[in-house]
């Protein structure tokens, strides 16, 4: 007869820090825990001790029991990023900005941007990888994308699928601000 498996202890302690709206920082603060090793262990990278585990429930309020006796099929929380915390690019004239709203870990392979570009102002991209496409979908304004030499008008509301394996332009020569979901896809 097998042994039953541990507890996955990494998403029970994530789950009860969301919901006391803590950062990694703050409970690395409050437990004497590291926030690398914090990061690890709820990434299920890293085997916690016994004193650890006693250190991250006292800072959390919780009993030890909670994180043994949890079932192994605790749900995942609904992680929510907080405005603030969302990365941006800005281009050196200031006229464009991408909000970054893809997860680090999808780098590479399916990015997804909020777009803001304002009167006159372009997002000039170089080739990516080999096979990838933009998918850009208008949400306000209008946009232009060129590429080949080729300069295709982007209306509200539509959304141009295009080769991005070579150098683009998104423009915006509207009177006013365009905003656009960018999604970049390695095929």
């Amino acid at each position: 007869m097998r042994s039953p498996a541990p507890p996955t202890l990494g998403p029970i302690i994530q789950h009860h820090r969301k919901l006391r709206h803590l950062t990694l920082d703050q409970l690395a603060a409050t437990s004497g825990v590291s926030r690398s090793m914090l990061s690890q262990i709820e990434r299920g990278q890293a085997n916690p001790t016994f004193s650890t585990l006693w250190n991250i429930t006292r800072a959390l309020h919780i009993d030890l029991s909670e994180l043994i006796d949890a079932k192994s099929t605790h749900e995942e929380p609904i992680d929510i990023v907080a405005s603030h915390y969302t990365p941006e690019i800005r281009t050196s004239d200031g006229r464009c900005v991408l909000r970054i709203l893809s997860p680090v870990q999808m780098a590479g392979t399916t990015e997804w941007y909020e777009l803001v570009i304002e009167p006159d102002g372009e997002l000039l991209s170089d080739a990516h990888a080999a096979g990838t496409r933009e998918h850009l979908t208008v949400l306000e304004g209008a946009l232009s994308v060129e590429t080949f030499g080729r300069v295709v008008p982007v209306e509200n509301g539509e959304t141009a699928r295009y080769a991005a394996d070579v150098s683009h332009v998104i423009r915006n020569r509207g009177p006013g601000a365009a905003r656009a979901l960018l999604v970049v896809a390695l095929r």
